[in-house]
């Protein structure tokens, strides 16, 4: 009971502070450690070199103090700057002698940050700083300090010490952002490559229809005139479903979120359509259906129709006028297609010139069917057939 009433306390300021970007954070910093630098119970706490007779405190010193802390608010922006103001007014402060206060701490924080930034000239930078260390150790040494060599070194050492520490989130910092940026470039390419899947699987397969039905209708020109008007009409039907398809595929392309997945293409319901298309361009085609059809993801629905519409455009392009047979099963593990395209007939009668072959759909197909952990084989039969066969594992959504 007491975390569900603390919760809401705690997340409120959290996300609020969450959503600030780093200039306001860093200005909070620097005013919240210009604050404590002059809290008295806090005076033991921070940075000190040289242990030199004690000074009063006065406005010089509160000058100092705000000079380690203020500049803070550069840290990301300028860190090289933020540096070498808040390393000046705490050698001064330390070569004076004043007492120490909380915003020495200042130091490590600009030290970090010199580390963490992309600063140009980051050996100039260290150099720079490693020289003023130096010559502040002379002066301390100069006004009498205690300290030896070992303690000016091991004081060094930590100063080292922090700048290694932003150095190496630097570089977690950029190799993440490079792994973000390849992460990118990889999704950018595997989008491209559905793209061009998808617009081959739509363009191939409508023009090779149209091609065969414009043969077609040349071929019994002579022959049957009557049936000319028929093969027009089929070229004209095929464009426009082709229209209508393409126009469904730059609406996914322009959609973004779950508009973009929830109408990728058309289902696995409309592959009677693309029987009745290879049968008006001319081709037997032969459709059974086994099992009980459910309802599936969209990319398995979209995969098992470019199966069957590559399938029957390599028909009509490879084998115009052979008998094809499509047989779709469904099954509990997934959906089974199988697409043979038989020899013909010694008494088959003439029909057009192929289309000439060319292009990558089987391969695109099989690229597809692998990412969804499904199996793709083509290849002829002993008899003479051809036959494509694709095994797509799914598990039926709900409606």
């Amino acid at each position: 009971m007491g975390k569900t009433l603390w919760r809401p306390l705690v997340r409120g300021p959290l996300g609020w502070w969450q959503s600030r970007d780093g200039v306001v954070e860093d200005a909070v910093l620097a005013l919240v450690l210009t604050g404590l630098a002059f809290v008295p119970t806090l005076s033991k706490i921070g940075a000190q070199i040289g242990d030199l007779p004690g000074r009063p405190a006065d406005a010089l010193s509160a000058v100092l103090a705000s000079a380690q802390t203020l500049p803070l608010v550069l840290r990301r922006r300028s860190p090289a700057l933020c540096l070498a103001v808040v390393g000046t007014a705490f050698a001064v402060d330390q070569a004076l002698g004043y007492p120490t206060t909380f915003g020495s701490l200042g130091l490590y924080v600009a030290l970090y940050s010199a580390g963490a930034g992309r600063t140009r000239f980051r050996r100039a930078v260290a150099g720079a700083a490693s020289a003023g260390y130096v010559v502040l150790a002379v002066v301390l040494h100069g006004r009498g300090s205690p300290q030896g060599v070992s303690d000016y070194l091991a004081f060094y050492a930590s100063l080292v010490a922090l700048w290694l520490v932003g150095n190496s989130m630097r570089r977690r910092r950029m190799a993440e952002e490079e792994r973000r940026r390849l992460a990118a470039e990889a999704a950018t390419a595997a989008e491209r490559a559905r793209i061009a899947r998808e617009l081959h699987d739509v363009v191939t397969h409508h023009v090779t229809a149209m091609v065969v039905q414009a043969d077609a209708a040349q071929f019994v020109l002579a022959s049957a005139p009557e049936r000319v008007a028929e093969g027009l009409t089929a070229v004209s039907g095929t464009g426009r479903r082709a229209l209508s398809e393409l126009r469904q595929l730059l609406g996914v392309l322009e959609a973004t979120g779950e508009s973009a997945t929830a109408d990728r293409g058309p289902a696995l319901g409309r592959v009677t359509d693309l029987v009745e298309q290879a049968r008006m361009a001319g081709q037997p085609v032969e459709f059974a259906e086994h099992g009980e059809r459910r309802p599936q993801a969209v990319d398995v629905e979209l995969a098992c129709y470019r199966v069957v519409q590559e399938a029957l455009t390599n028909a009509l392009k490879y084998a115009s006028g052979r008998r094809t047979v499509v047989l779709v099963r469904h099954g509990a593990e997934g959906v089974e297609i199988e697409v043979t395209t038989v020899a013909p007939e010694p008494s088959a009668p003439a029909t057009p010139p192929p289309v000439p072959a060319g292009g990558r759909g089987l391969a695109g197909l099989r690229e597809r069917l692998r990412m969804l952990d499904g199996e793709l084989v083509t290849g002829p039969g002993p008899d003479g057939t051809f036959a494509v066969r694709a095994v797509i594992p799914s598990k039926p959504v709900q409606e």
